[in-house]
């Protein structure tokens, strides 16, 4: 059995990871650190666990028994842990906070987005950088233009996400009754996720110089991303979408349809959908993922599968929230 510890063990993204951990074949869960509930029943906090299990918050976990930490700290708080735990050398990392995510020589960690670096965490990785989850949402739906180098024009995409992308405490703009009924934008051509995005456009495409315009929207519902992206395109939509399906084809959760996709298709489920179209030389790409799942531990349990060479798809067959 694997053993796993986790760290930030109190917010939205720890208890879906906690909850897919706890029914994974493979794992058994050692201890969950939260300094704000030490003690304290982890189904306690997240309520959806009641009857599930009976663990205890710890205030700290002991990194030498365990075989695989994730870190579900907030952003600046994973480097900070780096730099001052003593960590074991075989411990595998999974670090779903902004930290890592772009290369450099100050860390080892591989990026953490299967459908582009599955060999080189299959291959050695000990440390993970999981992607966010606008990145993911809208890198999956360029990834295979940038493969045939087909990104030549400037990217437009427009995303929606649910309220539970804010984190669990809540804020002006997430709590209820600002957030229901309401749609807004923030962060218009700025958001974070962009490095990301044009890092691994670029791995594909290093010619890929193109301004990717990216309008983020805060949507009334609680969880889910929609991205809708466009861009000219002199490519027929047939080649098109065989250029999409050849890419995808050994992937396990990420799939083309011919079909308009909708949330409720991968709301609870680690897989990506993407649709294709085009209309008068414009292609659009549609892109739907869980933002707690595909987008944030589904991805983390995905890279562990893949770090301890157990089948991806391990712990992770799960049934979307559509009828």
């Amino acid at each position: 059995m694997i053993k796993a510890g986790i760290i930030g063990g109190a917010g939205y993204t720890a208890g879906e990871l906690i909850r897919l951990l706890i029914n994974h074949p493979d794992v058994e869960i050692v201890w969950v650190a939260s300094e704000s509930n030490a003690g304290n029943l982890v189904s306690d906090v997240h309520k959806g666990l009641v009857g599930e299990t009976g663990l205890r918050f710890t205030s700290a976990g002991s990194l030498a028994d365990i075989d695989v930490l994730f870190c579900c700290t907030p952003h600046g708080e994973s480097a900070k842990f780096m730099q001052s735990a003593v960590i074991p050398d075989e411990l595998r990392i999974i670090d779903l906070s902004q930290d890592f995510r772009i290369a450099s020589d100050s860390h080892d960690f591989v990026y953490g987005l299967p459908e582009l670096n599955r060999k080189a965490i299959v291959r050695g990785a000990r440390h993970i950088a999981n992607p966010g989850c606008f990145a993911t949402a809208i890198q999956l739906a360029l990834l295979p233009l940038a493969k045939n180098l087909l990104l030549n024009s400037a990217v437009h995409v427009t995303a929606i996400t649910g309220s539970t992308g804010a984190g669990v405490k809540p804020s002006a703009t997430s709590h209820f009754s600002w957030r229901n009924d309401n749609v807004s934008i923030y962060k218009p051509f700025k958001h974070q996720h962009l490095a990301e995005i044009r890092q691994s456009l670029k791995q594909l495409q290093n010619s890929f110089k193109a301004d990717i315009d990216f309008i983020p929207v805060r949507g009334c519902f609680s969880r889910g991303i929609m991205a809708i992206a466009y861009m000219d395109c002199p490519v027929e939509l047939a080649e098109i979408e065989k250029l999409y399906q050849e890419y995808y084809s050994d992937h396990n959760f990420t799939f083309v349809t011919s079909l308009p996709v909708d949330l409720k298709d991968v709301v609870n489920t680690n897989k990506c959908l993407i649709h294709l179209d085009k209309v008068d030389g414009k292609l659009l790409i549609t892109s739907v993922v869980d933002n707690l799942l595909k987008g944030a531990s589904g991805q983390a349990v995905h890279n562990m599968n893949l770090l301890f060479g157990l089948h991806e798809r391990t712990g992770l067959q799960l049934k979307p929230s559509a009828f």
